[in-house]
C-alpha cells in the first residue's frame, strides 16, 4: 500500500490547526472562566474574613461597654449599700440614744420607788421573821433545842404516808451505802439510837446511819438515801420567806403604781421529802 504523504501532511496540518482552534476558542475561555470564578470565590472569602474581623471587633467593643456598665452598676450598688449602712447606723444610734434616755428615766423612777419600798419591805420582813420565830418556838417548846428538833424530825419521819413514804422506803431499800443524817448540831447517842429505832419500827429496815454536822441547816436535820432526802429545818421557813418577799417585790416592780400589799404569811411545815443528787 502506497502512502500519500500529501494526505498525511494535510491531516497533520488539520490536526494541528484543530488543536490551536480548540485551545484558542474552547479550552482558554474555560480556563479563564475557572480562573475568574476562583478569583471571585477568593474575593468573597476575603470579604467574609473582613466582615468576620469587623464583627469580632464590634463584639469586643460591645463586651467592653458591657464590662464598663457592670463596673458602673457595681460602683452604684456599693455606694448605695454604703449610704444604707450609714443611714442604718444613724437610725440605730438614734434609737439607742432614745432607749438610753428612756432607761435613765425609768431607772430614776425605780430609784424613787425603791426608797419607798425600803420601809415597807423592812417592816414586812420583821413581821415575817417574828411569825416564823413564834412558829418554830411553839414546835420546840418544853424541851431543849437539840432534843426537840430531833423529836420533831422523828415524829414527822414516822408520820409519813402515801407517795412520800413509798419513795423514802424505796430509797432506803435501794441504797448500798450508809444512810447519811445531817444536822446543824451533833446528835447525842440517845437521839441517834432513837432515830435508828424509829426507822426500824416504821419501815422495818435497819440501815447503817452515818451522822454529819452541817451548821448551814439552821437548826434542822436531813436524812439522805439513794437520791432521796427527807428534811426538817428552820432554813426552809427562811427560804419560804425569801420566796414570798421576792415574788412581792417582782409584782411591785412590774406594777409600781398599783402593787397590792404583801399578803400575810402562811407558814408551812418545813418537813419535806425530795429527790436530790448523790450526797
Amino acid at each position: 500500500m502506497l502512502i500519500d504523504w500529501f494526505t498525511v501532511g494535510a491531516q497533520v496540518l488539520n490536526f494541528v490547526l484543530l488543536m490551536w482552534l480548540m485551545k484558542r476558542f474552547l479550552y482558554q475561555p474555560i480556563l479563564d472562566a475557572i480562573d475568574a470564578r476562583e478569583k471571585r470565590i477568593a474575593d468573597e472569602l476575603a470579604d467574609a474574613g473582613r466582615k468576620q474581623a469587623d464583627a469580632l471587633q464590634e463584639r469586643d467593643v460591645f463586651q467592653k461597654k458591657n464590662d464598663a456598665l457592670d463596673q458602673q452598676r457595681d460602683a452604684l450598688l456599693r455606694q448605695a449599700k454604703a449610704d444604707a449602712d450609714i443611714e442604718r447606723k444613724r437610725l440605730i444610734d438614734a434609737a439607742r440614744a432614745a432607749a438610753d434616755a428612756l432607761a435613765a428615766k425609768r431607772q430614776a423612777s425605780l430609784a424613787r420607788e425603791a426608797n419607798a419600798l425600803v420601809q415597807a419591805v423592812g417592816q414586812r420582813a420583821q413581821t415575817e421573821v417574828f411569825a416564823i420565830a413564834r412558829q418554830t418556838l411553839t414546835e420546840l417548846a418544853g424541851v431543849s433545842l437539840e432534843a426537840s428538833a430531833c423529836g420533831v424530825f422523828i415524829a414527822r419521819l414516822t408520820g409519813l404516808e402515801g407517795v412520800p413514804r413509798d419513795a423514802l422506803v424505796a430509797a432506803l431499800r435501794g441504797t448500798h451505802d450508809d444512810v447519811l443524817v445531817r444536822s446543824a448540831f451533833a446528835l447525842p447517842d440517845a437521839q441517834r439510837l432513837a432515830m435508828a429505832n424509829a426507822i426500824a419500827d416504821s419501815f422495818d429496815l435497819k440501815p447503817v446511819l452515818r451522822f454529819e454536822v452541817d451548821p448551814a441547816l439552821v437548826a434542822g436535820i436531813e436524812l439522805i438515801a439513794h437520791g432521796q432526802k427527807f428534811a426538817w429545818s428552820i432554813g426552809d421557813h427562811l427560804a419560804s420567806l425569801e420566796r414570798g418577799v421576792s415574788e412581792w417585790l417582782a409584782v411591785r416592780i412590774r406594777e409600781p403604781a398599783a402593787a397590792a400589799p404583801l399578803p400575810a404569811s402562811q407558814p408551812q411545815s418545813p418537813a419535806k421529802i425530795a429527790a436530790v443528787g448523790a450526797p
